[in-house]
């Protein structure tokens, strides 16, 4: 359901990525993702943690205002494919910005619970230094959760034409029902969410074996969030998680037994053309977050009669970071900005285009396209920002056209906040 107008505020939030659209649901993975990173790894951002709290609460007040209408949820401002066949900058935006919601009659289970979990991670964030702001995130993220529970169904189904083929949940809805019953219990402490969980658990698709986890799946972030719930808090009931998360570490693991992974040459773990660095900096935050977990439990993971060790998770981890950062066959770093060779033709408008400064005049719908297709570098550099990265072989074109491999995203940077704080702590570079 959608209309242009439907007398809602909803300012704020976050593009996904090199467009002008702002889609809920990987906005909301990437709160719950940013918000998970301050959680772990919080106290060693030093300096930059206040800025993260400030990056999740831009992201949380805008989410606030999307559920702000009981049993609504607005899902989605601006019509994709009328956003994507123009090149413009956000300032000469004059696509329709139509305003999509899922309620009870056209549900959207998978967004709802992401939405749900993301505020229930960000309140854990806000306990100590924004009580108030914290219980109010808690009370929306429980009432977004019911709804998200109570009317099943994906919103790739009602909203098809205006989600997919963009953020059309391949997963199904099971994974984030279990994903936001996990940052709930973690959140409220509420035995509610704990019988849930054990209630649901294996119709929600606990033990499936899967190794990816983004956007889309959540099944292995909630297996190593409740693994956590066991081996720190004790909760026994718990327990299979473990063995859960132990399935995923031994199939990421170069050579382990039940080892199902892929990696280029070079060393890159490899899942897919389409944007794979998000599963790099995903798997990445969850080894670190598990290593943590063990070493406090002082347990390691059984690979078929192989012990492999928290500082074997670690390096793993290490390994990615440092291929992603330039330590690679092309000494190409990923991150926009670091080091001395970088993508110069990302798939990002407001990168690519003549800032307003240089270039006062509106660009209009379609002329942009020709600056698009060039290659010329992009006049305004996107700091910090990761790309989709190289392909299975190591090769990276640096075109501006293959958003596969050259668009930034927020989910793609998110999880590598918290991987970088432990890792620039630990290697002694802050």
């Amino acid at each position: 359901m959608w209309c242009s107008q439907m007398q809602v505020d909803l300012v704020g939030g976050y593009y996904d990525a090199g467009d002008n659209v702002k889609f809920g649901f990987p906005m909301a993975f990437t709160t719950t993702m940013l918000s998970w990173s301050v959680i772990e790894f919080g106290g060693l951002m030093k300096g930059e943690l206040q800025n993260a709290k400030i990056a999740i609460r831009w992201a949380t007040d805008y989410l606030l205002k999307a559920t702000a209408h009981p049993g609504t949820i607005y899902v989605q401002v601006g019509d994709a494919n009328k956003d994507h066949a123009c090149w413009e900058r956000p300032e000469d935006m004059d696509t329709p910005r139509s305003v999509f919601k899922i309620d009870q009659n056209t549900p959207g289970s998978e967004v709802a619970a992401e939405t749900a979990a993301a505020l229930a991670a960000a309140s854990l964030v806000f306990r100590r230094s924004d009580r108030t702001y914290s219980k109010l995130l808690a009370r929306r993220a429980i009432s977004v959760f019911e709804f998200a529970d109570k009317h099943r169904g994906a919103y790739s189904t009602g909203l098809r034409k205006y989600v997919c083929p963009f953020y059309c949940d391949f997963s199904g809805y099971q994974d984030e029902l279990l994903w936001a019953a996990a940052w709930l219990q973690k959140a409220t402490k509420n035995p509610t969410y704990l019988n849930y969980i054990q209630a649901n658990g294996q119709i929600l698709g606990a033990g499936e074996f899967d190794n990816t986890f983004g956007w889309d799946n959540k099944h292995v972030g909630a297996r190593i969030l409740l693994s956590k719930a066991f081996l720190i808090q004790k909760v026994r009931s718990l327990h299979d998680y473990k063995g859960h998360a132990d399935s995923f570490i031994c199939s990421i693991i170069p050579g382990a037994s039940y080892s199902s992974a892929q990696y280029t040459p070079g060393g890159l773990l490899f899942k897919m053309n389409d944007s794979n660095m998000q599963y790099v900096t995903s798997t990445s935050f969850l080894l670190l977050s598990y290593a943590k977990y063990l070493t406090t439990a002082r347990q390691v993971v059984n690979c078929g009669g192989t012990a492999i060790t928290p500082k074997r998770l670690r390096a793993i981890a290490k390994r990615q970071v440092d291929y992603l950062l330039g330590d690679n066959p092309l000494k190409m770093s990923y991150m926009v900005g670091y080091g001395p060779r970088y993508p110069q033709r990302i798939h990002h408008r407001g990168s690519s285009l003549p800032s307003i400064a240089a270039h006062p005049a509106k660009i209009q719908c379609s002329s942009g396209f020709s600056v698009m297709r060039s290659q010329s570098p992009n006049p305004n550099i996107l700091v910090g920002a990761v790309i989709g990265g190289p392909d299975q072989h190591d090769r990276f074109p640096d075109q501006r056209s293959d958003y596969e491999q050259s668009e930034p995203a927020t989910y793609i940077n998110a999880p590598l906040v918290g991987t970088l704080a432990y890792l620039a702590h630990s290697f002694g570079q802050m």
